[in-house]
């Protein structure tokens, strides 16, 4: 078997390309690849709107489409970002919530686009990984009372 494209597919309701733009500006190793127009008869399109649009996030393949509400996003689905440190977090946090987005917790946040995404400093990855219980324990409570995740209070957990 050869498989010739294999991609993460997101349903936008008509802002596709906003919102690859908007990535694409945000992430490394990102861009748009191509945006096909709608065919007469799709619904929710007029011919030639944008329909589909082709895009790769971090060396990552995905196809956005424009297919109207039937299919709202939810937070089953989210893209995880890993950050080098505290001024990464707060750049991609700002810039996520930008023009409505909405904290969630614990580094969640939504989009607003609708889409889930999880912040994640790779202080959090590292303090996790820690052989003692006791310092797994106090970062995940300190987490778990977070909105934006907090490098320094997590630093601060893991110390006790």
């Amino acid at each position: 078997m050869t498989i010739l494209r294999f991609a993460t597919h997101l349903w936008f309701d008509h802002q596709a390309v906003e919102a690859a733009e908007l990535y694409v500006g945000l992430l490394p190793d990102s861009r748009i690849d191509r945006v096909i127009g709608a065919a007469p008869g799709i619904p929710n399109t007029r011919p030639g709107d944008p329909f589909i649009v082709e895009l790769t996030l971090v060396g990552q393949q995905y196809t956005f489409l424009n297919g109207g509400p039937l299919f709202p996003f939810d937070a089953q689905i989210s893209l995880s970002v890993l950050c080098d440190g505290q001024e990464e977090v707060d750049r991609f946090w700002s810039a996520l919530l930008a023009d409505g987005g909405a904290p969630v917790r614990c580094g969640w946040l939504t989009d607003r686009f609708g889409l889930s995404w999880q912040i994640v400093p790779d202080a959090l990855e590292r303090l996790m990984q820690d052989p003692d219980p006791a310092v797994v324990q106090r970062v995940t409570t300190a987490m778990l009372a977070m909105v934006e995740l907090d490098v320094a209070g997590l630093e601060a957990a893991a110390a006790g």
